[in-house]
């Protein structure tokens, strides 16, 4: 029966090491971004250190500093028009005729009639609360679910259903503990909405209910079909505000890179029109002070693409663990 219990969190169940995982999902990604910029200015200032020969005495013979950043400024720029193409794709999502309008506003209160009936009440508006008064309606079937069982005479299927149901109500609590006051735009609401692993326990019902069909009474069968129903409405629940995250995601991806570019920008210029060997002399903690001021402008002008790249790994991520919609478990 160990087949019927699963781990409560995404990470768990995927066996990714949790400091990896916090990367990739977790952490704020302006604070990613940050330590990949200061990673590269350490490394730099590693590079300039163990070079033989000063950076101070490069930059008299020859003009590397100068096409390094010149290069980058072009580089700013032509990655600026990403950023448009990153809102036209986000856009395109919502401009359309009224006819098209018309058909999507009409499929959503159709599908949000059908919560209101599966829920019996008006389906909440915030998305983390309406995740979680699904959660809760299948914690309930399920827990009717074993009482319907409690007097089978079938006791291994009562031994297995009570493992299932055992499971489920312990994942569903720490999903809806997490899900509690965590507001749309943030991972948070994402996260505990992963970590419900509702594909699990759509095939886990409704193997129990076929393998066991011809003992069932009609009220048990009954019950197992109306815990399947609550698992399947959370499926396309999730997925949809999965994809509401990511074009906010995308949206604010393409703000970031746009104040980051400004900087950067800003910066790069700086060190191609003012900088040269005379420009910084001496030494800062024992190290040329040249060097410092070369990594880390460096670093700086680097902060649109890693702002790109620590988005880029939490949506491509996000996407991999969400690739299958129902009881299909590709990890």
């Amino acid at each position: 029966m160990s087949d019927l219990s699963t781990d409560n969190t995404l990470r768990e169940r995927t066996d990714v090491n949790k400091y990896w995982f916090w990367l990739l999902l977790g952490a704020n990604r302006w604070v990613v971004a940050g330590a990949l910029a200061f990673l590269i200015f350490f490394v730099f200032m590693i590079w300039g250190v163990m070079k033989p020969v000063s950076l101070h005495s490069t930059m008299q013979s020859s003009d590397m500093i100068e096409t390094v950043f010149a290069g980058l400024v072009g580089a700013i720029i032509t990655g600026t028009t990403l950023v448009v193409t990153i809102n036209q794709l986000v856009l395109s999502q919502e401009i359309g005729s009224l006819g098209s309008q018309r058909s999507r506003m009409d499929m959503t209160m159709d599908f949000r009639q059908n919560t209101d009936s599966l829920l019996g009440m008006i389906t909440p508006a915030n998305p983390a609360a309406y995740l979680s008064e699904l959660i809760e309606t299948s914690e309930q079937r399920a827990t009717a679910l074993r009482e319907t069982l409690s007097e089978t005479e079938d006791e291994d299927l009562h031994e297995k259903v009570d493992t299932y149901v055992d499971d489920l109500l312990e994942n569903a609590n720490h999903a809806r503990d997490h899900l509690e006051d965590s507001d749309f735009g943030t991972f948070d609401v994402l996260s505990p909405a992963l970590d419900y692993n509702y594909d699990q326990k759509m095939y886990d019902v409704r193997r129990l209910g076929m393998e066991n069909e011809d003992d069932l009474t009609n009220e048990q069968r009954g019950a197992f079909r109306d815990l399947l129903e609550a698992l399947t409405m959370y499926g396309p629940v999730r997925e949809y505000i999965k994809d509401l995250y990511i074009q906010w995601a995308l949206v604010k991806l393409s703000r970031a890179i746009l104040y980051a570019a400004v900087i950067a920008l800003t910066v790069a210029g700086g060190m191609v029109v003012f900088v040269d060997a005379t420009t910084f002399s001496g030494t800062f903690l024992g190290i040329e002070s040249v060097l410092w001021v070369v990594s880390a402008a460096f670093a700086i002008s680097a902060l649109p693409f890693l702002l790109f790249t620590s988005y880029i790994l939490r949506l491509a991520t996000l996407a991999k663990q969400t690739l299958s919609m129902g009881p299909l478990m590709l990890s």
